[in-house]
C-alpha cells in the first residue's frame, strides 16, 4: 500500500528534470522528429523510402498470431471456505441429543470436540464414546473429539468457562489449522446447512468475532458482580448449585465489565490470545470471574472489549435465534413447531433452546437441512447415490466443495445487516 501510494504521489507531482539532461533530450527529440518526417517520403513509384510500416505489419500479423494461441488462466473469485471449531457439550441425559446435533453441524472440513459433563453415567459417556469413534465417517476424517476425563459443568459458575477453554486448547493443540471457534449446547439446533455457513464465511474477515455484548449491566452489577459465588463444580464430585459468601466487593477498576450472551463464534486469534494471555489480562480476568454469577455470560466479553488489539473486531450477535421471557429476558422459551417461521424469519444460523426430540426438530431436518433420520447434513462433499434411499454422504468426494441452499440467502442477509455503517461500528464494546 505504501509502494502505491509513493507511485500516486509521483505521479501527481513529478520531480524536476535536472539541467544535465535538458540538452541531450533536446537533442534525441529533433533526431527522432527528423525520422518521422522521413517515413512520409515516398519515391516516384510511391514505394516508401523508408518502410517502417512494413516491419510493424509483419510484426503485428506474428504478435496476433501467436496471442491467439495464448489462453489466460482462470481466476478464481470465491476464496477458500474457513474452517470452523465446533464445542458441543451437554449434562446427563443429552447424550443421544448430543449425538443428533453433531451430525446436523457436521462437515469434514470442520473441527468437533464432544464433551458429556461428569453428571452424566458412565454408560451414556461410553455410548456417545462409541458413537464418536465408530462412526465411518469420522473414522474417514478423523475431525471428532470427545473429552473422555468429563469435566462438572455448572451453569451459573465458573466451571462453565473452564470447560470451554478446555476444549478451545484441545482444538488448538490437536485440530490443526481452523478460523472460528462455535460453543453450543446439546439444547441449540442450526438452522442453515454447514455448506451455508462456510460459504457465506469465505467472504468475511478472519479476524471478526460474533459476540454478543455491551457494558450497560445495570442490575448485574448488584446481583452477579458484588456477590461472591463459589462453584462446588471446582472440587466437589456431585454436581450443586453455587452458593454465597456474605460478603461483597466493588467493581474492578482495571477493567471495564462487559455482559451478555454466553453463546459465540470466536476467532482463532481471539481464542489463542485467551489460552495464552501474553499480556495477562485474559489470567487477570478469569481470576475475577471465578466468583462471578453467571460468568459465561461475562468473562470473554470483558477480555475481548477490554483488550485493544481485538475491541475493533467485534459483531454484536450471538447468531442466535432465542426467544426470551420478558422481562428481565433471563430465561430462554423452548422452541416449539409455532416457532418455526419466526426462526426462519430471523436468518440466524443457529436456534435454542429445544426440548429433546421436540416435533420440530424433525421439521427443521426436512424444510431446512434436507436431513434424513440418523444421517449427516448433504453437502458439496457428498458424492454417493441416493438411489434407493441410499446415503449420499456414505461417499466423499471434495471436502472444499460448497453447495449452498437458500439458507446462504438468508445468512447472508442477517451478515450484511450486522456489517452494516448502523450497526457495526458503532456498537463495538460499549
Amino acid at each position: 500500500m505504501k509502494k502505491l501510494k509513493t507511485y500516486y504521489l509521483h505521479l501527481r507531482h513529478p520531480t524536476t528534470i535536472e539541467r544535465k539532461w535538458i540538452f541531450p533530450l533536446a537533442i534525441g527529440s529533433i533526431v527522432s522528429l527528423f525520422l518521422l518526417f522521413l517515413t512520409t517520403l515516398t519515391s516516384p513509384d510511391g514505394t516508401p523510402l523508408l518502410p517502417l510500416y512494413r516491419y510493424y505489419s509483419s510484426y503485428s500479423a506474428a504478435n496476433v498470431f501467436v496471442e491467439s494461441k495464448l489462453k489466460p488462466l482462470p481466476v478464481s473469485t470465491v476464496p477458500p471456505p474457513p474452517r470452523f471449531a465446533y464445542l458441543v457439550s451437554g449434562s446427563a441425559g443429552d447424550g443421544n441429543m448430543l449425538k443428533r446435533t453433531l451430525q446436523a453441524l457436521y462437515h469434514p472440513n470442520n473441527q468437533y470436540v464432544v464433551h458429556l459433563d461428569a453428571e452424566s453415567s458412565p454408560e451414556e459417556r461410553l455410548d456417545l464414546h462409541n458413537f464418536v469413534t465408530n462412526h465411518p465417517i469420522f473414522i474417514q476424517f478423523k475431525n471428532v473429539r470427545m473429552i473422555t476425563k468429563a469435566n462438572l459443568v455448572t451453569y451459573r459458575g465458573p466451571t462453565m468457562v473452564a470447560n470451554t477453554l478446555h476444549a478451545a486448547a484441545i482444538l488448538l493443540k490437536e485440530a490443526g489449522e481452523w478460523d472460528w471457534f462455535i460453543n453450543l449446547s446439546a439444547s441449540d439446533y442450526p438452522l442453515v446447512t454447514q455448506d451455508d455457513l462456510l460459504h457465506t464465511f469465505s467472504y468475511l474477515p478472519r479476524d471478526l468475532n460474533f459476540i454478543d455484548h455491551t457494558s450497560k449491566i445495570g442490575w448485574k452489577e448488584f446481583q452477579r458482580a458484588k456477590p461472591i459465588i463459589v462453584d462446588p463444580g471446582l472440587y466437589a464430585t456431585k454436581k450443586a448449585d453455587v452458593f454465597w459468601i456474605t460478603q461483597r466487593r466493588s467493581v474492578p477498576t482495571a477493567f471495564k465489565l462487559f455482559t451478555g450472551s454466553a453463546w459465540m463464534v470466536l476467532s482463532r486469534s481471539f481464542i489463542d490470545f485467551c489460552i495464552w494471555g501474553w499480556d495477562n489480562l485474559p489470567r487477570t480476568v478469569l481470576m475475577y470471574y471465578a466468583n462471578f454469577i453467571s460468568s459465561p455470560e461475562g468473562y470473554f466479553h470483558t477480555v475481548i472489549c477490554n483488550a485493544q488489539e481485538f475491541r475493533n473486531t467485534t459483531v454484536n450477535s450471538d447468531l442466535h435465534y432465542i426467544s426470551w421471557d420478558n422481562p428481565p429476558k433471563q430465561h430462554p422459551h423452548y422452541l416449539t413447531v409455532e416457532d418455526m417461521q419466526k426462526m426462519v424469519d430471523s436468518n440466524a444460523p443457529f436456534a435454542r433452546k429445544f426440548h429433546r426430540e421436540d416435533p420440530v426438530l424433525d421439521k427443521i431436518d426436512s424444510d431446512l437441512l434436507f436431513r434424513g433420520k440418523d444421517r449427516l447434513v448433504p453437502g458439496g462433499w457428498c458424492i454417493g447415490s441416493r438411489k434407493n434411499g441410499t446415503d449420499p454422504c456414505s461417499v466423499s468426494g471434495n471436502i472444499t466443495a460448497l453447495k449452498p441452499t437458500s439458507g446462504a440467502k438468508r445468512l447472508e442477509k442477517l451478515i450484511g445487516s450486522l456489517l452494516s455503517n448502523d450497526n457495526f461500528r458503532p456498537k463495538q464494546c460499549i
